[in-house]
């Protein structure tokens, strides 16, 4: 329709149809009276007020960049004005303001990820993006491949490993580091048998005592990603940061509470050359690591995760609240924010 609602003139449309039976290559295509009125409201409304958390990505070089880009903003706008509830779910985040959890109830054995963001992440190493392999430092293509798949399964054999979980000693995990870096040997010597703040093998590895707690069911959701670049000597640098989430059941005679631990681990991983390096062949050594978890524990040095149950405890001294399910904060900013303080309330679990 026209602006004030009438249709197109009737020469206009015998001229459309005379054209388009004849086969004229310039015919007109006449759209839709649907797509007319929405064309016509659009061009009528002013533009929408900026959501409070709205994402504005970095301004890129390269004007088809930029294109596309906006495309894809212009789509997902327009599914949240369509069904926000249900791609704030697709987007592993909800408000703020509790309402999704509220929507969603408590977790469950038969759904325990239920009320978190957690529900819509995809479970094991399916959660951990990948990116793709190029000739770095001093190793070719397939050797940078090889290190991406060796450092993922590092990932999967401390964090999802089912006999680790239950508090077993990482062994695989722990033959993929490389056994001459001396401080990283006296970490691991020590952390297992005496835990203490210094040496805690939670800072690298998943473990709940199986007297306390068990896994509700054997999947664990994760969101996160894996990058690298050339580090010293020509080493290549990968570094994994990713948030794992654990539901877990009291051990025995608990009835069917579930609780739920998240642990957000930021692991730096070097993949240093034999030849110029003391290094076992096929190993890693450990550049950093660290951990920021939430219901496992506040000053806990049992060298294993032991979440709360019971929604008991109120916030705590130092006031710091932490979403553990955010991960536009990296790292070093939560780490900073938090400061001196060893332990904050986490908003929600």
């Amino acid at each position: 329709m026209d602006k004030d609602g009438s249709s197109i003139p009737d020469e206009e449309w015998e001229r459309f149809l005379r054209e388009a039976e004849a086969g004229s290559a310039g015919a007109p295509e006449e759209p839709s009276a649907r797509a007319r009125m929405v064309t016509q409201r659009l061009r009528d409304q002013p533009a929408p007020p900026r959501g409070w958390r709205t994402h504005e990505p970095p301004r890129r070089r390269g004007g088809r960049g930029r294109y596309v880009v906006g495309l894809l903003i212009v789509v997902a706008l327009l599914v949240v004005a369509l069904a926000p509830g249900r791609v704030t779910g697709w987007l592993g985040f909800d408000d703020g303001g509790g309402s999704t959890a509220a929507a969603s109830g408590q977790p469950t054995l038969d759904d325990p990820f239920k009320g978190s963001p957690a529900e819509h992440w995809a479970a094991g190493t399916a959660g951990i993006t990948m990116p793709s392999a190029r000739a770095t430092g001093w190793m070719s293509e397939k050797q940078v491949s090889e290190a991406l798949d060796s450092s993922l399964a590092f990932l999967a054999d401390s964090g999802l490993d089912p006999a680790v979980l239950r508090g077993e000693r990482p062994v695989k995990a722990i033959a993929a580091i490389n056994p001459k870096q001396a401080d990283v040997k006296e970490y691991l010597a020590n952390a297992f048998d005496t835990p203490d703040r210094e040496n805690n093998p939670l800072t690298l590895f998943s473990r709940f005592d199986p007297a306390y707690a068990r896994l509700a069911g054997d999947v664990i959701k994760t969101r996160g990603g894996i990058t690298y670049r050339e580090g010293d000597s020509g080493a290549v640098e990968v570094t994994a940061d990713v948030t794992f989430v654990y539901p877990v059941v009291r051990a025995a005679g608990g009835g069917d509470e579930v609780a739920r631990t998240i642990a957000r681990r930021e692991i730096v991983m070097s993949w240093e050359d034999p030849a110029e390096v003391l290094i076992e062949p096929g190993t890693f050594s450990l550049k950093s690591y660290r951990v920021d978890s939430a219901n496992g524990g506040c000053s806990n040095t049992t060298g294993y995760f032991r979440p709360d149950f019971a929604q008991e405890a109120g916030p705590s001294d130092d006031g710091t609240e932490v979403d553990p399910y955010e991960r536009g904060t990296s790292m070093d900013e939560r780490m900073r924010d938090r400061g001196t303080a060893e332990c904050g309330t986490a908003t929600r679990t």
